[in-house]
């Protein structure tokens, strides 16, 4: 007798049970049809699934099926992804709820709870995904840290490496002062802010009487000053190119340069140049020949590169004490009322710094170079053709890729360094011994980067490292 209601929990469950055995989703590459596949977004493992999720598996699972019907051999992978930064700070919200910290557990004991989680949160995950109905292809489920997949990281970091495509290099990077890592322009939450704008008296060092009045939202960051620059049309300053001003409270020399950057008609016409401490500035400073002054260390407290009466301090302290000072010595020229865009970290809330550090990066604009020539030749095309603009402003704006970040969960770098600092770019330790030992005739001591790939590298490869690409 039927049930006077449907019951769809227990009908759909076992219903698609009995498909997921019957094969009815499983990709037959060996067979004479013709191929059709979708590679999954794989879903971070940070929990459970969100309605986004949902619509996307949704409009996927219909392309898959339809395709099913009309005879094609369909592959849908399916997966997850280990999301290095986003389950760090799950797991290590967690750690703290239960009376421990990341740093007491160490990082071994960290990722071994990570591990755990991944576990319970990629169950889930796969679960869910079932109860949608998704017509995967769950016996090719993989995970972004596999083996087999760690493998395909691991190989694609030393090709690279060899070809000059990946290196090390100092620039400035999005820091977080609190989780100690790099993170992504993507993950940097720009937020309407009200503050104040501090116009500041730079005394021209070979004109006395003379002065340069700069604008700032983050009077701090001149101690770290390296330069001033003015228009090259400006003709307000144009008798003042090529001096000094005597940056207040240091009483160091900057010069005056001449650069595009500034803007005659905002503010002043004149800016403070701190190329450490922002992106704008050390383009200015790189294409001025400026120093690069680091006044913060990685929780952001200036450092011994400032006077002494600053040093340790908190950035924000500092804004006070600076601006305390400067207003003191007859230096301030005014303030007032601003609203500003201010970055924060979208995953811990915390201001973001601009910091001037040692990373890995990725050439990305060679890389980018095949794609980009693949659309503007028609090889590929975006329907609606009008995403070709947003590809292509992507693809000619594409900076160098920060691949570093200062986690444990994730894949480790594989690089190993020397005591003189000589790196050793290997896909195992036992390679990069044999190398070292090549290097200097005998066995020395060999010490692992400590920094995990940012998630998008391993991300990047799921289209070729789930399908046994090596």
């Amino acid at each position: 007798m039927l049930d006077k209601t449907y019951q769809p929990a227990a009908m759909e469950a076992r219903r698609y049970a009995l498909w997921e055995r019957s094969g009815a989703f499983a990709a037959d590459p060996d067979s004479h049809k013709p191929p059709y596949a979708i590679m999954m977004p794989p879903p971070n493992v940070t929990g459970s699934l969100h309605m986004g999720h949902a619509l996307t598996f949704t409009l996927q699972d219909v392309l898959v099926r339809y395709q099913r019907m009309r005879g094609r051999d369909v592959l849908w992978q399916p997966g997850t992804d280990h999301a290095g930064i986003a389950t760090e700070i799950v797991v290590g919200n967690q750690v703290i709820a239960e009376g421990d910290t990341k740093s007491g557990l160490g990082r071994d004991g960290f990722v071994a709870r990570v591990w755990q989680w991944r576990e319970e949160s990629g169950g889930t995950i796969t679960r869910q995904l079932r109860r949608l109905g998704a017509s995967a292809d769950w016996r090719r489920e993989r995970f972004t840290m596999d083996s087999a997949l760690a493998t395909a990281v691991r190989r694609v970091f030393v090709r690279l490496y060899r070809e000059g495509l990946i290196y090390r290099d100092q620039r400035l990077v999005n820091w977080d002062p609190v989780m100690h890592t790099v993170i992504s322009d993507l993950e940097v939450d720009s937020r309407e802010t009200k503050g104040s704008l501090w116009h500041i008296r730079y005394p021209v060092a070979e004109m006395p009487g003379r002065i340069i009045v700069v604008a700032t939202t983050r009077p701090e960051t001149m101690l770290g000053d390296t330069g001033v620059a003015v228009h090259p049309n400006d003709l307000r300053f144009a008798d003042l190119v090529g001096k000094s001003v005597r940056l207040p409270l240091t009483n160091r020399l900057v010069p005056i340069v001449a650069d595009e950057h500034a803007d005659p008609e905002t503010g002043t016409g004149a800016v403070k140049i701190t190329p450490a401490h922002d992106f704008a500035d050390f383009e200015v400073g790189r294409r001025n020949g400026l120093a690069l002054i680091n006044i913060f260390d990685r929780d952001a407290r200036l450092t011994d590169a400032v006077p002494a009466a600053y040093r340790g301090l908190d950035r924000f302290a500092a804004r006070e004490k600076v601006v305390a000072d400067l207003a003191a010595a007859g230096f301030l020229d005014g303030v007032e009322e601003h609203t500003l865009m201010v970055p924060h970290h979208d995953r811990s809330g915390v201001v973001i710094e601009p910091w001037l550090t040692d990373q890995w990066y990725c050439d990305a604009r060679v890389l980018a170079a095949p794609a980009l020539a693949a659309v503007e030749d028609g090889r590929t095309r975006f329907v609606p053709r009008q995403w070709e603009n947003t590809f292509f402003d992507w693809m000619h704006k594409i900076q160098p890729w920060c691949i570093s970040r200062q986690l444990w969960w994730g894949h480790q770098i594989p690089a190993w360094y020397a005591p003189d600092g000589a790196v050793f770019v290997a896909e195992t330790e036992e390679d990069a011994r044999h190398q070292a030992a090549e290097k200097y005739g005998k066995e020395i001591e060999l010490r692992r980067d400590p920094d995990v790939l940012d998630t998008w590298f391993s991300s990047a490869l799921w289209p070729f490292s789930t399908l046994g690409w090596l």
